[in-house]
């Protein structure tokens, strides 16, 4: 729900060293690292180690996180790197909880699980498809985060990084935190399903 507010704070405190050191390296090269850091964090999953599998996790949204600001420090924005970013972002998304599906594969986990990636589905949708029709009417907003617009709803990227560190702290709980999650993402996708019923 804080994206916008935490994104200016993340610039603020990434671009010098994106200035410093990223001189020389281009932002999708950073992007296609953090997918790597990503799956390796679900790697890590798969044979138990969680510890080390929310160090990279953190490692990976800290990247993720860094390519953006280096393609502004540098002016290397594209649009071919901000779908990139996405696309690499949402692998990760979906391979960390696939993974703890596979290391706890109890019956209510794989159907939390299920359920997670279901809903995953559904606000993708929610969002990507208004940001067509906005793009259609060209009604994009002049701050939005990403190269398309995705609409404000309850969970965000914060929240989602939140939510994957409780994942990783909490295995034991992971059939109640896939629920959890998932109710809130398909009420997230309700909230832009009503901002289109009531603006378009």
């Amino acid at each position: 729900m804080r994206d916008s507010v935490l994104r200016r704070q993340k610039d603020r405190l990434m671009t010098p060293l994106a200035e410093q050191l990223f001189t020389a390296v281009h932002p999708n090269v950073v992007s296609v690292v953090a997918l790597g850091v990503g799956l390796l964090s679900a790697t890590a999953i798969l044979y138990g180690e969680f510890t080390a599998g929310l160090a990279l996790w953190i490692l990976n949204r800290i990247l993720d996180g860094l390519d953006g600001v280096v393609a502004r420090a540098h002016d290397k924005q594209s649009d071919f790197g901000g779908y990139l970013d996405l696309l690499l972002d949402f692998i990760v998304y979906l391979a960390i909880p696939i993974a703890f599906m596979v290391a706890l594969p109890t019956m209510p986990n794989m159907w939390a699980g299920v359920a997670l990636l279901a809903v995953y589905v559904i606000n993708l949708l929610s969002w990507s498809t208004l940001a067509a029709i906005l793009e259609k009417r060209q009604l994009q907003s002049s701050d939005r985060l990403t190269t398309m617009e995705m609409p404000t709803g309850l969970i965000e990227g914060a929240e989602t990084i939140a939510f994957y560190c409780l994942f990783y702290i909490f295995p034991g709980a992971i059939v109640y935190l896939f629920g959890l999650m998932a109710l809130l993402v398909f009420f997230t996708a309700g909230q832009r399903v009503w901002w289109v019923y009531r603006n378009l």
